[in-house]
């Protein structure tokens, strides 16, 4: 291992099929008001947020929704969760669904006390926070983006066509994160599918990087493996728990800045595939997929 590093990730995993019976006891560790952050409605549609609601009715609190947080969030989405967390004054942002959500729920987070341009601040200079963090709490139901563990937030900006991801500190990362594989079941293939090859890609960045011994390449070469095997039995049966467990946990550990440690790392690939996507709202591991395999050729010394 070369090089120095600091490895600190405060994000409290709750993972399993009983995980969502924590939610209770995290829920009393903060005020009142939940700003409920979800998607399209599928979490409607499969139940999820029926269960969510019954333990915040049972918590007491205050919900205020924020649906509709698209695939690619957008500046505009922003500025409107922004105006929800300030009005309700939102003491907890929960969000409920896969990396976009995640995503935006941080931006919210850093945004909601601060009396600047977010999009300035955080996506064009790539400021820290200087204001009071609203705390983020995740109820992941799609495996790809590593958010529920890390500080990264991905927000899209439609009138420069611009996409840009600012990684912020511990501070930004959720407090909690409630992984339950099933709730993954109901993903469509093709998104299942586009998640599998963003944590793939997500350990590639980190791998082909450097050239020394490094612990940080032989755990990546693990979940590169675990990876494989398990969406081939994912793709077979996307029911079958124990394949859909194995991608929930590996697309956490392949993003939580753990097989980052002593590495220079890349995120080339990443900054193609979001250039495009501003371009064309294509889906995020789509583009990765596009452009991954060109570029490792140009770039890796295979012989």
């Amino acid at each position: 291992m070369q090089g120095n590093f600091i490895y600190h990730n405060p994000t409290k995993v709750y993972f399993g099929e009983d995980s969502l019976s924590y939610l209770d006891s995290e829920l009393r560790k903060y005020g009142p008001t939940v700003q409920l952050i979800y998607g399209g409605g599928s979490i409607k549609r499969n139940g999820i947020y029926d269960a969510v609601m019954d333990a915040l009715r049972r918590s007491g609190k205050r919900v205020v929704e924020d649906p509709g947080v698209m695939p690619n969030p957008t500046l505009d989405k922003l500025l409107e969760g922004i105006s929800i967390a300030r009005e309700s004054k939102a003491d907890l942002l929960l969000a409920v669904g896969g990396g976009s959500v995640i995503d935006y729920a941080k931006a919210v987070a850093v945004s909601a006390n601060c009396s600047e341009d977010p999009w300035e601040k955080y996506f064009v200079r790539f400021e820290e926070p200087d204001c009071e963090v609203l705390p983020v709490g995740c109820i992941l139901t799609m495996a790809g983006t590593g958010s529920e563990m890390n500080g990264g937030s991905v927000i899209t900006n439609e009138a420069s066509k611009m996409k840009i991801t600012h990684v912020f500190g511990p501070d930004v990362m959720p407090k909690f994160a409630i992984l339950n594989p099933r709730f993954t079941f109901s993903v469509p293939r093709y998104q299942m599918v586009a998640g599998i090859y963003d944590i793939f890609n997500h350990i590639c960045e980190q791998y082909f990087s450097g050239d020394d011994d490094n612990v940080s390449d032989y755990i990546a070469e693990g979940l590169m493996r675990s990876v494989i095997h398990s969406s081939y039995a994912a793709l077979e049966d996307p029911e079958d728990y124990e394949a859909r467990s194995n991608l929930m946990w590996a697309a956490t550990w392949a993003l939580n800045t753990l097989i980052s440690r002593g590495k220079a790392t890349d995120w080339m690939v990443h900054m193609i595939g979001k250039a495009v996507g501003a371009h064309t709202d294509a889906t995020h591991g789509m583009t990765l997929s596009a452009v991954s395999i060109p570029y490792y050729r140009t770039i890796c010394p295979f012989g």
